[in-house]
């Protein structure tokens, strides 16, 4: 078994009520906690990632009084702050690696992230002799686009459950899901029961 289930930012302040909410984004906690309920088995390890920015500066240029929600956002996801927290509706208790990102820089792709002791995405790859990458997360247009594009750069084999992904835009959803499939990723929906 050489496969990760990464998990991207499946956070409060990503979801309905939080600074950067997507629509969608409690459902698709739930249902990732079903999938991991019912396949943590298919995978060598389960990966979550959380963006965790700095509360005292604007984190290299990432949060602005006047976003622009491209480049500038607002502030979210602060360290030790309930918006940074992961989702309630998200089961973390086979997840085997938490990685956080941003901490003083702007920062989108899982592999951007590190755990508490150090390890990289690209680290855990390597010990765990990983080729296959299953993706999931929030959102779709940004941070999860980011991470299946740095796996499929990485050289792995890459899916991403497009039942398991909410994004801020629709259209730039679609784009984003077109594009990660151009890099040579597979587009899929997850065998879940309803």
């Amino acid at each position: 078994m050489s496969k990760a289930l990464f998990i991207v930012d499946v956070q409060n302040d990503f979801t309905e009520h939080g600074a950067l909410g997507v629509q969608g984004g409690d459902a698709v906690a739930a249902r990732i906690s079903k999938f991991v309920a019912e396949h943590a088995g298919d995978y060598e390890i389960i990966v979550a990632s959380r963006d965790w920015h700095d509360g005292s500066n604007d984190n290299g240029g990432h949060f602005a009084e006047s976003p622009d929600f491209v480049d500038t956002w607002p502030v979210h996801c602060v360290a030790g702050t309930a918006g940074a927290e992961y989702d309630p509706e998200f089961d973390t208790s086979l997840v085997t690696y938490h990685l956080k990102k941003g901490q003083g820089k702007p920062a989108y792709s899982l592999f951007e992230a590190t755990s508490d002791e150090g390890l990289t995405a690209t680290a855990l790859l390597e010990q765990h002799g990983i080729l296959d990458i299953d993706v999931v997360g929030l959102a779709t247009d940004y941070c999860v686009r980011a991470s299946a594009l740095d796996a499929v750069a990485a050289g792995r084999r890459v899916r991403v459950f497009t039942d398991l992904v909410a994004g801020v835009h629709a259209e730039s959803s679609d784009s984003a899901l077109a594009e990660i499939a151009h890099a040579g990723a597979e587009l899929a929906q997850t065998p879940l029961r309803e």
